[in-house]
């Protein structure tokens, strides 16, 4: 069977998965060939060999299984990162974290130091790294797994002299007293929150945050004000601004600011603390 043939047949097992089926197909087939769109397009008429291997792979997707998962890659920011089973698959709107974190970095004329809570597969410290040139980055999880991976894709990136990473919960296991800036994207959804299907394949210890959700959430920004850190931004849950309002003006901030999503969803804050 040709390659365009394949795509044709296993196209119709995903149409109910995914909007883009075809899309999806052609990227398991190149993960399988390791090959790329230009490749495949112009070899379109050539045999697919890889049949067996392919039907395995559809078979899972077609029960919401994440296709990262599969190929065990991720885009994120314009870059490539590893990713694996057992981690929280990155999210577009994460990158505007990154956008927020680089407007108060930027213009700092000394090497800044920067504090991540709960990194992941590390894609957040690594694009920080990637793209500001004199930095220091604590990346803190409390999932071995995620540490390990985060640290494959430091090396991967070339930015792991930049980057230690450290188990901890939280700021449980953090001494230093010179960070600039705590950065984090962490549990927010409810305990009895029902997921999607495909999400639920994900590590449930990433997506909960307690019985209401921004548990965490407060936790983050009361240890943050009490190490005496000038700079908190953190993604929220799109119906957690009036809560987590309220929860700062109880607290004695210089100013806090909340941003929206590429959905216009609300999604995130940044926190100025008096120093």
């Amino acid at each position: 069977m040709t390659i365009k043939d394949t795509v044709r047949k296993y196209s119709n097992d995903l149409k109910y998965i995914t909007h883009i089926p075809a899309k999806e197909v052609e990227i398991l087939m190149m993960y399988l060939l390791e090959k790329n769109t230009i490749w495949l397009h112009i070899n379109y008429n050539k045999e697919f060999e890889k049949q067996k291997e392919l039907e395995k792979l559809i078979k899972r997707r077609a029960q919401n299984y994440p296709i990262e998962y599969l190929t065990s890659k991720v885009s994120f920011y314009g870059e490539t990162f590893i990713i694996k089973e057992g981690v929280l698959i990155p999210r577009p709107e994460t990158e505007l974290l990154i956008d927020n974190a680089l407007e108060i970095l930027k213009n700092k004329k000394q090497r800044v130091n920067v504090l991540e809570i709960g990194t992941g597969s590390g894609i957040i410290s690594v694009m920080l790294a990637l793209l500001i040139e004199d930095i220091k980055i604590i990346a803190v999880d409390i999932n071995e797994k995620a540490l390990k991976l985060a640290k494959e894709n430091a090396i991967k990136h070339n930015v792991e002299e930049k980057i230690e990473f450290r188990l901890s919960n939280l700021y449980e296991n953090i001494t230093e007293t010179n960070i600039d800036l705590t950065i984090s994207n962490p549990p927010y959804i409810a305990n009895d929150y029902i997921l999607p299907k495909n999400v639920s394949y994900e590590p449930s210890n990433a997506l909960f945050g307690g019985s209401i959700g921004d548990e965490l959430l407060k936790d983050i920004i009361i240890q943050t004000k009490e190490k005496d850190i000038e700079y908190l931004l953190c993604e929220m849950g799109f119906d957690q601004k009036i809560p987590i309002t309220k929860f700062l003006e109880d607290i004695d901030t210089k100013s806090f600011t909340f941003y929206q999503d590429y959905e216009k969803f609300d999604r995130g804050f940044t926190i100025q603390f008096n120093k």
